[in-house]
């Protein structure tokens, strides 16, 4: 059950998976998106919260990174997961960062979290440098021993997309990785060429 607390968290995201470019579990000029690429989806998804609170708690400028993996043909395609809180973070925010990536708090995770509405495993919660770069188009990502993503470019067509997580209300830009590498137990693997995404998002709850 959602605990009754109120925050809000805003910024930057962007995310790659093994999927070819477009993915198509997005929303592609306008058409809802269906099955991934291959049948099972693993990927990185990430987010620099610029500015953003919960119960009074600041959150501005810290960083949080997922490593994904889930079947489509599983019943019911649960997430498979680790969340990575950014080891700056002091108890409470670290706290509060893993109630609302969790989905504890409810809100806008219940429309924009697939792991929060669906059933899902969580691996770990790993306090992490994070070393992140949201720059359009040649974004990256890197966690030591664990994560790299680096964005090669946007994608060259003309299509309008958009994605459940940041939000189909926002604008974003599909993107091909150049490198798409997870080594944490369970969820290792690299690829390279595949898709990324970019936007903006505004979550909050309570």
């Amino acid at each position: 059950m959602a605990v009754a607390t109120t925050w809000q968290i805003r910024g930057s995201y962007f995310e790659s998976c093994n999927c070819d470019a477009i993915c198509p579990c997005r929303r592609i000029d306008g058409v809802p998106g269906g099955r991934s690429t291959h049948g099972i989806c693993t990927g990185v998804l990430s987010w620099l919260i610029e500015d953003g609170n919960a119960a009074g708690t600041d959150l501005a400028g810290l960083k949080v990174a997922l490593a994904i993996r889930y079947d489509d043909d599983e019943p019911g395609s649960p997430w498979t997961w680790v969340l990575y809180l950014d080891e700056r973070a002091d108890e409470e925010q670290r706290a509060a960062l893993e109630a609302i990536y969790t989905g504890r708090l409810g809100g806008d995770a219940e429309t924009h979290f697939p792991w929060a509405w669906k059933p899902s495993e969580l691996l770990a919660v790993r306090p992490v440098t994070i070393e992140l770069d949201h720059t359009q188009r040649r974004q990256w990502l890197r966690i030591r021993n664990h994560v790299t993503v680096r964005i090669r470019d946007r994608y060259a067509g003309g299509e309008t997309v958009t994605c459940v997580i940041p939000g189909h209300d926002r604008d974003g830009e599909e993107l091909v990785a150049d490198e798409l590498l997870v080594k944490d137990g369970p969820l290792t693997f690299f690829y390279s060429g595949t898709c990324g995404y970019a936007a903006s998002f505004a979550y909050a709850g309570g």
